[in-house]
C-alpha cells in the first residue's frame, strides 16, 4: 500500500511542486490538498492520509493550532509533517510542541523530502538535531516549564532510560544509541519505547522536547 499524503499550503505553487515530487515515487499517493489549515480535520476524517505536510504559516489557521486540533479531534490521527520556509521560526517549535512529528524545510531537494515523508510515516521522527536544540534554547522554556519537570519527575526513568533520553536529544538514531551504549538496537527500542510511555510522549520528538522543556537536557 502506497503511503498517503495530504497537503497543506495557502501557495498553490509550493503544493504543487510537492506534489510533483512524491507523486513520481511509486510508493507515495497524494490524496488531496488545502489552502488552510481550517480545512485539515474534514479532510483527514475523509481522507485518511498516513501523513499530513502542513505549512506552518498560514492565513486563517495556521499550523500550530491546526495540530492542536487534529490531535484534539481524530482519533488515531496521521503523522504530521510541518513544512517551513525557515528553521529558525518560533512557529516551528511551537508546532512540535503541539504535537508535530518533524519538520522539513520548503528549500530541501527532492530526495530530502521524499525521505522526509517515508521517515514519518514509518513512525520514526524526523529532527535536526542542531536545529532543535537552537530552537529551544531560543523560543522554549528551558528549565522553566512546571508542567514538564512533573511530567519527568512522574515518569521515574531508570539510569538507562535517562541515558537514552540524553542521546535522543543529541538526535541519535536507535542504531547510533546502540553502539554508543554497546548494546543490541533491540535493547534500545525496547528502552525508547519504555521511555515514550512513561513520558505520555506521542513520539521521539515530543521526548526531546519535553526533556529540553523540563530542563532534563540543556539545549546548549
Amino acid at each position: 500500500m502506497p503511503v498517503t499524503v495530504l497537503l497543506v499550503d495557502d501557495e498553490p505553487l509550493v503544493r504543487a511542486g510537492l506534489r510533483a515530487v512524491l507523486e513520481a515515487q511509486p510508493d507515495i499517493e497524494v490524496v488531496g490538498e488545502a489552502a488552510d489549515g481550517a480545512a485539515v480535520i474534514p479532510l483527514v476524517r475523509r481522507l485518511r492520509p498516513d501523513v499530513v505536510a502542513m505549512d506552518v504559516r498560514m492565513p486563517l489557521l495556521d499550523g500550530i493550532e491546526a495540530t492542536r486540533a487534529l490531535l484534539r479531534a481524530v482519533d488515531d490521527p496521521p503523522r504530521i509533517l510541518v513544512v517551513t520556509t525557515f528553521e529558525n521560526d518560533e512557529y516551528v517549535y511551537e508546532a512540535l510542541r503541539a504535537g508535530a512529528d518533524g519538520f522539513l524545510l520548503k528549500r530541501a531537494r527532492p530526495a530530502e523530502i521524499v525521505h522526509a515523508v517515508r521517515l514519518i510515516a514509518e513512525g520514526e521522527s524526523l529532527l535536526f538535531p542542531a536545529s532543535v536544540r537552537q530552537l529551544a534554547a531560543e523560543y522554549g522554556d528551558t528549565g522553566g516549564n512546571r508542567a514538564a519537570r512533573a511530567v519527568l519527575e512522574r515518569a521515574q526513568l531508570t539510569e538507562r532510560e535517562s541515558e537514552v533520553l540524553r542521546l535522543m536529544a543529541r538526535g541519535l538514531s536507535n542504531a547510533e544509541i546502540a553502539a554508543r551504549l554497546v548494546v543490541g538496537t533491540e535493547t534500545v527500542k525496547s528502552h525508547v519505547s519504555a521511555v515514550l510511555a512513561k513520558l505520555g510522549a506521542r513520539d521521539r520528538t515530543q521526548a526531546v522536547i519535553a526533556a529540553y522543556e523540563s530542563g532534563f537536557v540543556a539545549p546548549g
